[in-house]
Order: C-alpha cells, then structure tokens, then sequence
C-alpha cells in the first residue's frame, strides 16, 4: 500500500461522490478509481459498494478504516517530523572503556539536555570491537584509543592521552628500566586500545613481560594494584587522577619510553552525516578540546 493509495481512500469515506474528490484532489476519475482498485487487490477484499456513480464504504471498509487510521496520521506525521526538528533522532555510540568511563559521561548529559528529541544507544566495549562494529556498519560512531584503523573507516583526532606505570608500592624506585621491574604486571585484555599501545610502545621488549593477569575494567585493575604492592601496571592518566593525587598510587617514570597516544573518533566512510551526526560531532570536539 502506498500514502497515496490511503489518502485516496479516506478522502472517499468522506465523500463518496467519485466526481467531487477527484476534483478536490486535482486528479481524474479514473486516476482514482485505479488507486482504490490497486489498494483493494493488495487486501484482497472489496472496501466499497459500487452505488451508481457512489463508492459507499461498506462493512469491510469501515473496519479497515477504523484499524488503520490512527496509523495513517502519525505517517503523515513522520513526513515532516525532521522538518520541525532537524535534530531528533538517536545515535548508535560505543567507546573504549578509558573513553567512556572517564571522559564521555558528562559529554553524553550535557548534550541531551541540550537536545530534547536526541537519544543515544550507548556501549563501552574494546577498541578492536568498536572498529569491527563500524566495519559491519553496526555503530554510528566509535571512540577508540588505538593506533588501529580499516580501509573503510574514516578517523578523526579527537585529544591527546598518556599511558602511565603505576604501582601501590610507595617505597617502590620512581624511575626504573623496563627490564630491572620485578613486580607482577596486570594488563587489559587482548583487544583494548591500553594494551595495544603499551606493547606496541615496548616493542621487542614485550616478550620478556611477566604478564601475571588480564582483565577487562580499569576498576579491577585498580582494585588488585592498591591491594598488592608487588603488582604494576600500565593505565591511562585520566583513569588513575584521583589515586594519584590520594597518594595511594604511585607513578613509575620508564627511563627511556614515553607511551603517548591519541584518542579518535572513527565511523564509516558511506556514513550519512545528518546534521545530528555532524552537531553531535562538533559538540564533542569542542567538549574535550577545552
């Protein structure tokens, strides 16, 4: 059934004169009676009694009126509900887990209270999903802290982090080489943007890691390091602010590494950029760029 097909036919309920709507509507009477043929064969029953030069509506018409009418306004409605509000509509969101614990929350509140008719669909998963999600074209934006891409993604820099080593150990050497560490390292899983950058930054040195466990949250990680003196770890500065600051972790300078690395925003490259897509954007930008 098409929108012309039920406007046609409940213009006719109003005014069974075939003559009168077709004048109204500005098309012929055999226009009209074509499309209330065609919206009959595709229900497979009469809607009509043929009176003359009438079409009265008979008693399986006046049920499919009443079933469907309601339904009929509100998609006339939706024609021109972004016409009214160019900004409703929900995006589909996931973020590495440094991301969206630490620094998309407030971004998230702040811009739906701006935006009334905006809804998100919002996940926090690793970084390497993220990137097969938007592949898959399964996200609408991905927010990852990896150094990965895929030749049909579009990546944009978004703001710069640091990796750091951390330790519970407060009488623990505050700059040591890599390989003079004898402390148990607790690592993010496989996948994570964390891991990545900070084997990647090791390079050779990676093999000789003693990794002791790997596991999925920053608050885990925190959880084992501020219990156990003897383990270290490698962990987002934003991730540990308040830890360092209470004193009750401790930062380990690697004389020699730095472990720098970017946080990007990454969607598909035949992505349509609404102006939500594109205001959303622009909004998150400027929220971690200040």
């Amino acid at each position: 059934m098409t929108l012309k097909e039920l406007h046609f036919f409940y213009e006719l309920t109003q005014t069974p004169q075939v003559t009168q709507v077709a004048k109204e509507l500005n098309i012929s009477q055999s226009a009209l009676s074509l499309a209330i043929k065609s919206l009959e064969q595709k229900l497979g029953e009469s809607l009509f009694d043929r009176v003359g030069k009438k079409l009265v509506l008979n008693e399986r018409g006046r049920f499919f009126k009443e079933q469907t009418y309601a339904h009929y306004v509100a998609l006339k409605d939706a024609q021109t509900l972004f016409q009214t509000n160019q900004l409703a509509g929900r995006l589909n969101i996931a973020a590495s887990k440094t991301i969206s614990n630490y620094l998309m929350p407030d971004i998230y509140f702040n811009f739906l209270a701006t935006h009334k008719e905006v809804s998100f669909d919002i996940n926090s998963i690793n970084s390497t999903r993220i990137i097969e999600q938007i592949v898959n074209s399964k996200l609408d934006i991905g927010l990852i802290e990896t150094n990965l891409s895929h030749s049909n993604i579009i990546k944009e820099h978004l703001c710069d982090d640091e990796l750091i080593v951390v330790t519970s150990d407060k009488n623990s050497p505050r700059k040591l080489f890599i390989d003079t560490i004898e402390k148990k390292w607790i690592l993010r899983e496989v996948g994570s943007g964390t891991r990545e950058i900070f084997i990647d930054c090791l390079g050779d040195m990676a093999k000789e890691l003693d990794i002791f466990m790997e596991l999925h949250s920053f608050q885990e990680i925190k959880s084992i390091l501020l219990k156990n003196p003897n383990t270290i770890s490698a962990i987002s500065r934003v991730a540990v602010e308040k830890e360092l600051k209470d004193q009750t972790l401790f930062e380990i300078k690697l004389i020699n590494i730095e472990f720098k690395r970017a946080f990007s925003l990454i969607y598909h490259k035949d992505k349509s950029k609404s102006l939500l897509f594109n205001t959303f954007i622009e909004f998150l930008k400027k929220s971690l760029q200040t």
